[in-house]
């Protein structure tokens, strides 16, 4: 750790500036200027020299790419759907959880697809809310809610709204499959026009 400081600052712009303004210092007592204070002047140039030298710039963050992203969400995607495998519902419920899941099963999948959810960062986001939070939540709810509607019958069944919720759920992983449909669809066209324009 010490050792890469060193080499760091060995490396940095005070020490570069102020190795400079140490020559400097070197020049002027090669040339009698400095006399007998000779190191006094090379010591008080260098740090000058790293005085007034330009901070470092931080370097930038390495996030991972979307296509990184994409593939830890698609083993997020294997987990919720063993942890799905093992939840008894009702069979609508059921029904729609089987819907949902092959929808997003169909927008994680390699291919042109994850080629367009790369380039749509929003929609990485939405996937990866829906896998990582709205799923899971809505189907724990509605198997801790379950018992508890044992001891208060007379209210609306926790199965609707655990429907609803799945419904709504699949209506948003639609509008997102209908967007990229329509990205890739524009992308299309726009190579078409690029290559008519080219033959001209």
């Amino acid at each position: 750790m010490a050792t890469s400081r060193a080499l760091g600052y060995l490396e940095s712009r005070k020490n570069i500036a102020g190795s400079a303004s140490g020559i400097v210092g070197l020049a002027l007592t090669f040339t009698g200027v400095a006399g007998p204070y000779w190191p006094v002047v090379v010591a008080g140039l260098y740090g000058a020299g790293a005085l007034i030298a330009p901070p470092e710039r931080p370097s930038v963050p390495d996030f991972p790419d979307a296509s990184a992203q994409l593939d830890e969400l698609r083993a997020d995607f294997g987990t919720l759907r063993a942890y799905l495998a093992d939840v008894e519902l009702p069979p609508a419920a059921s029904g729609r959880l089987t819907e949902l899941t092959e929808l997003l099963t169909a927008l994680l999948d390699p291919g042109w697809v994850a080629d367009v959810l790369v380039q749509d960062p929003e929609a990485v986001h939405t996937l990866s809310r829906a896998v990582r939070q709205d799923v899971p939540e809505a189907v724990d709810t509605f198997v801790r809610t379950r018992w508890w509607s044992r001891l208060t019958p007379g209210q609306e069944p926790p199965e609707r709204h655990l429907e609803r919720q799945l419904s709504l759920l699949h209506e948003e992983a639609d509008r997102l499959a209908s967007a990229l449909r329509e990205t890739e669809a524009r992308r299309q066209e726009t190579h078409t026009r690029y290559l008519e324009d080219r033959s001209k």
